[in-house]
């Protein structure tokens, strides 16, 4: 029903900068939130960062002042500006989406849709 295509991993050294880009698709009826969570090897899943569809923003406290999340509404699109990388950020990074569904005709209630994960390693 929804999909999440996520892009724009990869390996960077310390100090440097990714983006990353998810794509929702699929029978949507509404965004409520969108975000990055991210899971290092032998760690749990953490929030990286989250954004309503008002606009409002929430940063993990140790990415703050480092990244920026954005949205392209238009095309269903959230983005992870990632600058001033350290290798402490290594993990593989989830595109979340909190969404409605058609179900039929009717909205379906919300839930949270997941991405496939893209690999982000920073070295020293």
């Amino acid at each position: 029903q929804v999909q999440l295509v996520e892009s724009g991993g990869g390996l960077v050294q310390a100090g440097g900068s990714l983006r990353l880009s998810c794509a929702v698709s699929g029978s949507i009826f509404t965004i409520n939130a969108m975000g990055w969570y991210r899971q290092a090897p032998g760690k749990q899943r953490e929030l990286v960062a989250a954004i309503t569809s008002s606009g409002s923003t929430n940063y993990g406290d140790s990415v703050k002042g480092r990244f920026t999340i954005s949205t392209d509404n238009a095309k269903n699109t959230v983005y992870l500006q990632m600058n001033s990388l350290v290798p402490e950020d290594t993990a593989v990074y989830y595109c979340n989406a909190n969404a409605r569904a058609f179900n039929g005709w009717r909205a379906g209630d919300p839930y949270d849709y997941w991405g496939q994960g893209t690999q982000v390693t920073v070295s020293s």
